[in-house]
């Protein structure tokens, strides 16, 4: 489903720019954030078909992006990238819905495959 609206929240700027780019070459359209609470707000004005976001930011992290993404907009899916990959982590963002879960450093060619099959669901 190309065309579909992607968020991206990371503080690594350089990580949004690289999904950004890669995903508008297939015809998404993607807006990223290097900052969780702008990403939050916009969200309550515009729907995503899925949000990427990082697990370990400053202020607000990818567990509380995940939970209010779930609580306000459950069709949303959401998909984790870090680079502190543990199980611990793993779990609690299955237990809050997250829809998928990337260590870092992502393939961008697996999470590609992710994100079509996330939207064909």
């Amino acid at each position: 489903m190309n065309g579909a609206r992607i968020m991206v929240v990371d503080d690594e700027k350089i990580v949004g720019k690289m999904i950004k780019a890669s995903f508008e070459q297939d015809g998404y359209t993607v807006e990223t954030f290097s900052d969780a609470n702008p990403a939050l707000a916009r969200l309550e004005e515009e729907k995503f078909a899925v949000v990427i976001t990082d697990l370990k930011m400053k202020d607000i992290d990818g567990m509380q992006v995940l939970e209010t993404i779930k609580a306000e907009s459950p069709e949303t899916k959401v998909i984790m990238i870090t680079a502190f990959a543990s199980m611990d982590a793993a779990i609690e963002a299955l237990r809050k819905k997250v829809d998928d879960f990337f260590p870092k450093p992502i393939k961008i060619k697996d999470l590609k495959l992710c994100v079509k099959d996330l939207l064909s669901e």
